[in-house]
């Protein structure tokens, strides 16, 4: 169903390579107007690397420093290109799984898209399982410097997504979506 919020006008109130930030004047379908700020971001990956050591599965997980929040979390190696709008999902993800963890896939297969915040942001993210890893250097950015890098049994994370040692929407989202369909 289409919405009945007709943009009545549109600026952009800040904007920097990451992100835009636009401020919308609406009108809702009782005729009264409002204003929407809509935070505008490039599509991100989120990539769940499933391996197996004896029997026992496991999922590369970084952790990092969160400036926004002022902590550090647990989530699935992920991103975006900001230089390279035009580069394919796959090829993020692929990229974003090396840089972060070292891993190269065998198999990059996705999973589906989410939105992130679809209450302020127009940013979709597709979520992707990773398979027939190997090892390699990673090759951080210089803001992830600070990462660590850790191969967690699945059954340990989904512990971890329960008591709240994971508390990134967008990894328990995308660790829910592959567990519902079957891939983890």
């Amino acid at each position: 169903m289409e919405s009945e919020i007709v943009t009545l006008s549109s600026r952009i109130a800040y904007e920097n390579r990451w992100l835009r930030l636009r401020e919308d004047i609406i009108r809702r379908p009782d005729g009264s107007d409002g204003l929407y700020g809509v935070v505008e971001r490039n599509d991100f990956v989120a990539v769940a690397a499933i391996g197996d050591d004896a029997g026992v599965p496991w999922l590369a997980m970084v952790e990092q420093y969160r400036y926004p929040v002022r902590r550090r979390l647990w989530e699935l190696p992920m991103g975006m290109w900001e230089e390279r709008p035009d580069a394919t999902p796959e090829t993020i993800a692929a990229g974003e799984l090396r840089e972060e963890t070292g891993l190269v896939a065998a198999s990059m297969r996705h999973a589906g898209t989410l939105f992130q915040g679809a209450g302020y942001s127009n940013q979709k993210g597709h979520v992707f399982l990773a398979t027939g890893l190997v090892q390699q250097e990673a090759e951080r950015e210089a803001t992830e410097q600070d990462m660590v890098t850790r191969r967690i049994p699945l059954a340990e994370v989904e512990a971890m997504i329960c008591d709240g040692r994971i508390a990134c929407m967008v990894s328990i989202a995308a660790i829910g979506m592959l567990r519902l369909k079957g891939m983890l």
